[in-house]
């Protein structure tokens, strides 16, 4: 069995882990084992590597599972136990790992996600608390196209939150890196930049303002923010310039090539020590040890071998490092440009020296920028136009100048004020961002039909390797038809949808018919933020729908928070209300409007209504001629009575809005028996502290056989109208059935 064989065996076995629905049952993963001994029996070849891909195939489910145990052991629990704090904000804890629970050692040490939660004393990474945790089960919004919180929790190994209930300190005594990160902060107070240095030296993004953080993502240079391979590569290279340096003073025999390649990767594992160890970091240096230990061996490898073996040593390691965006980048960057390098090489020798180092890096730079187009759609959603100039000056900037005066002024820390060094590198800074604010804003955001799009880059590079005469045109003109198919292809005439977006305790509906859309609310907001901005605008964007008007049921926070984002992202979209605010278009009962061929008529609140908050809600019904919904905000039982005595031969439907979002206050019987739904949808939160929905309303729901669905549990609904009955899909069960998206801990009737 050769390395590379294995390698991709490693791969192969560990893919699963992506699409998987459910992870199977102890039982399943013995057959599995039972099997791969089996066919590793056998001289042949071709059985051992189907044997080796089931050994790993086990191992990352076995992987999967032990992330999953805390969600099962200790989800919906009160526990008391012994933990060191891993991460804070502003004297404040925001990650625990736990060590102990009633006198028993955890290994590993389970993570634990806390909202910035203040104890008695300024808290910082190394201190030692025994604490009383309400812990709970993580739990994501999800959106098809929107960020997958649920994921990402678990590639970090993070599966708990918790609540600190009381906490008594053990030993305050800050670890070796937060002291030192304390020593740097105070020696940059004055330099305006401050934020950005401790990002680049120890990963630390909470200093960095919101107006950087736009322009880094702007300009497609984010990822310089973030500790990655350039980073920890950079130290190991410093390491192995200092070791060599050294050596000059050695006697001869003395000198030889290991020792510097030995330094350089201490120094890479101190300094992803200081950097928190985050995942990237210590990918990159597990990296760095395969290539060092080729070396020392005196193994030779091509560029794609040392790659795979790179690659399948990172999962062989950390097998849900397959659910990391940054783990994806990662070796698609390093992939791409050894495809690059290799179809497209850099050939020109007879320059100028300078010359040719420029255009080198303009070289990689295209290269970078074209070939990680289809993973910056998949996962940002958008392209940076400007990124190809940022980059061209950002990266050799920060590199081979701001870098490295930070590494300088953390070494001689221990020893001297570094306060120099860290002013040159403030400086460094002052240059770079200047030079990005000239840039002109380049994030251009994209929807799902650029995905195909993105991949042209390779494909044609390809194309263009073997080109000849007729064969190279009939190809481009295959490969283009193919590709921007999605572009010109005929929607399904006749249907349409409603979507329930997951955005929490809220509601936000999207009606949709033709590629248009219709909005009924906007969501909450919160300080600094808002659903329309966070959730709304991208899933519209990401589904290349233009909101032609938004009808706001009432005034509530968690129903009109996101309008003004929404208002600036589409500033010709007109806005329905019952409100009588400047600029909305009345919503009264009785009103009645085509759009795309379906009916809108408005059932509540009559003309001239006084009533105000939640009673206020504009209720409104949605017809086809065949099939129908009632969507109806926050309505009370009062006003319930009201619009049914008014309107009771016009309230019939197909589908419901849950009033109220399943509050005992809504939904009453006499409601329900009008409308008389099939199905009934929810929009409410899991962790909501008004604990919705009541079990009260689920009971007299389920009493008269309505289904049930709502986005705590389901996350987004889809509802699509045509032809037969409605079609409801959930995020869950339907549009993107992973094993985790799962509903995580037990569940209770009431949330």
């Amino acid at each position: 069995m050769s390395l590379t064989g294995l390698c991709l065996s490693v791969i192969a076995g560990m893919l699963p882990l992506l699409w998987l629905p459910e992870i199977p049952s102890e039982g399943v993963i013995g057959t599995l084992m039972a099997t791969a001994a089996l066919a590793s029996v056998p001289a042949k070849r071709e059985c051992r590597y189907l044997a080796f891909i089931l050994w790993m195939m086990c191992w990352g489910l076995l992987a999967a599972k032990q992330v999953l145990w805390p969600v099962q052991a200790l989800g919906n629990r009160t526990v008391t136990a012994d933990v060191v704090i891993s991460a804070t904000t502003d004297d404040k804890v925001n990650e625990m790992r736990i060590q102990r629970i009633d006198g028993r050692w955890l290994f590993p040490q389970p993570g634990i996600r806390v909202y910035q939660a203040a104890l008695t004393q300024p808290a910082c990474a190394g201190q030692r608390w025994r604490m009383t945790l309400r812990l709970t089960p993580v739990h994501g919004r999800l959106n098809s196209g929107g960020f997958d919180s649920q994921r990402y929790a678990l590639a970090q190994q993070i599966t708990l939150r918790g609540n600190i209930i009381s906490a008594q300190p053990v030993s305050t005594k800050c670890n070796i890196r937060s002291r030192f990160i304390a020593r740097i902060t105070q020696q940059s107070q004055s330099l305006p930049w401050q934020g950005v240095l401790l990002a680049l030296g120890f990963g630390e993004r909470a200093g960095l303002s919101e107006a950087d953080r736009e322009l880094l993502k702007n300009t497609g240079t984010a990822h310089l923010m973030a500790i990655s391979g350039l980073h920890i590569g950079l130290s190991g290279a410093v390491g192995w310039l200092l070791v060599r340096l050294g050596q000059r003073m050695l006697p001869t025999r003395y000198i030889g090539w290991r020792l510097p390649l030995c330094g350089g990767l201490l120094i890479a594992m101190i300094y992803t020590w200081l950097a928190g160890a985050q995942p990237p970091a210590v990918r990159t240096l597990l990296a760095m040890l395969v290539v060092g230990a080729m070396r020392l061996s005196g193994i030779r490898m091509s560029g794609w071998q040392i790659w795979l073996t790179c690659v399948a040593v990172m999962l062989l390691s950390e097998p849900l490092a397959l659910l990391s965006d940054s783990f994806l980048l990662s070796i698609s960057a390093v992939g791409g440009l050894l495809f690059w390098y290799q179809w497209q090489p850099f050939t020109e020798k007879r320059l100028p020296i300078g010359v040719k180092q420029a255009l080198s890096l303009a070289h990689l730079q295209a290269g970078m920028m074209l070939l990680l187009l289809p993973m910056q759609v998949a996962i940002f959603h958008g392209i940076s136009v400007s990124n190809w100039p940022a980059n061209l000056v950002a990266v050799p900037a920060v590199t081979f100048v701001t870098v490295p005066l930070i590494l300088l002024a953390m070494m001689i820390t221990p020893f001297a004020d570094a306060s120099p060094l860290l002013t040159l590198a403030d400086i460094s800074l002052e240059w770079v961002f200047a030079y990005l604010r000239a840039l002109l804003d380049g994030w251009l955001a994209l929807d799902e039909r650029y995905l195909w799009l993105s991949l042209a880059p390779w494909l044609l590079l390809v194309v263009w390797r073997f080109r000849s005469g007729l064969a190279w045109g009939a190809s481009v003109l295959v490969l283009l038809i193919a590709i921007l198919y999605p572009f010109w292809r005929e929607k399904t005439p006749g249907g349409w949808a409603l979507h329930m977006l997951d955005i929490g305790h809220g509601l936000a509906l999207v009606v949709e018919r033709n590629q248009r859309a219709i909005l009924y609310d906007s969501g909450g907001a919160w300080q600094g933020g808002d659903s329309g901005k966070q959730t709304i605008i991208p899933w519209l964007r990401w589904h290349h729908l233009t909101p032609e008007r938004l009808i706001l049921s009432h005034e509530h926070l968690d129903h009109s928070g996101g309008l003004k984002s929404l208002q600036t992202a589409w500033p010709l979209m007109a806005v329905q209300s019952s409100l009588g605010m400047t600029g909305h278009v009345p919503c009264w009962q009785g009103m009645r409007w085509r759009w795309q061929g379906l009916h809108f008529s408005v059932h509540w609140p009559p003309r001239g209504w006084q009533g105000v908050g939640n009673n206020r809600s504009c209720v409104v019904k949605i017809d086809d001629g065949h099939r129908s919904v009632l969507l109806t905000g926050d309505l009370e039982a009062s006003a319930e009575l009201a619009m049914v005595r008014s309107q009771r031969a016009l309230l019939q439907a197909d589908g419901l809005q849950v009033p109220h979002h399943g509050s005992r206050t809504s939904s009453s019987p006499l409601l329900l028996r009008q409308v008389s739904p099939s199905l009934a949808l929810a929009s409410v939160a899991r962790y909501s502290a008004w604990r919705l929905p009541s079990t009260v309303i689920l009971r007299r729901y389920r009493e008269r056989h309505i289904r049930w669905y709502d986005t705590a549990l389901h996350g987004q609904l889809t509802v699509r109208f045509g032809e037969g009955e409605p079609q409801v899909q959930s995020f869950r069960e339907h549009i993107l059935p992973r094993w985790y998206h799962q509903w995580f801990g037990v569940i209770p009737v009431n949330r």
